[in-house]
């Protein structure tokens, strides 16, 4: 008699993650009065890590981060307020993405692109983690 061995079913484990790179928008934002009174183009890097127990699944949008509502909501809040620095504009950023309960980690790259003369631009990154 032969005995068949059965394959074990390999477990992974991952990191999901959802990017949103070079979103730039012409939006109201600086503590100068020149800049109260001009738009800047600002750029926008956003990375957005995910439960990775939680499988994505077609019949329930809810397992997914839903980049395309992200950038709306950010055009949404941009075009409401003004922010005089970027790490206001970034904890508001970070206030929408985490409504989100499968997210759990965002780091956020914001950049004035044209306010410094002889820089291709200057600007902040921020990370922020849920607790878990």
């Amino acid at each position: 008699m032969k005995i068949i061995k059965f394959k074990e079913k390999k477990k992974y484990k991952y990191n999901r993650k959802v990017n949103i790179k070079n979103l730039i928008l012409n939006i109201s934002i600086g503590l100068h009065d020149f800049e109260k009174k001009k738009k800047q183009r600002v750029r926008f890097n956003i990375f957005i890590t995910t439960n990775s127990n939680i499988k994505a699944d077609n019949n329930n949008l809810s397992s997914i981060v839903n980049y395309e509502d992200i950038i709306n909501q950010i055009i949404s809040i941009t075009k409401q307020y003004h922010h005089e620095l970027l790490e206001d504009l970034a904890e508001n950023i970070f206030d929408i993405i985490f409504e989100n309960k499968i997210v759990k980690k965002v780091t956020i790259e914001l950049e004035k692109l044209d306010i410094i003369k002889n820089t291709e631009s200057v600007g902040i990154e921020v990370s922020k983690k849920r607790d878990e």
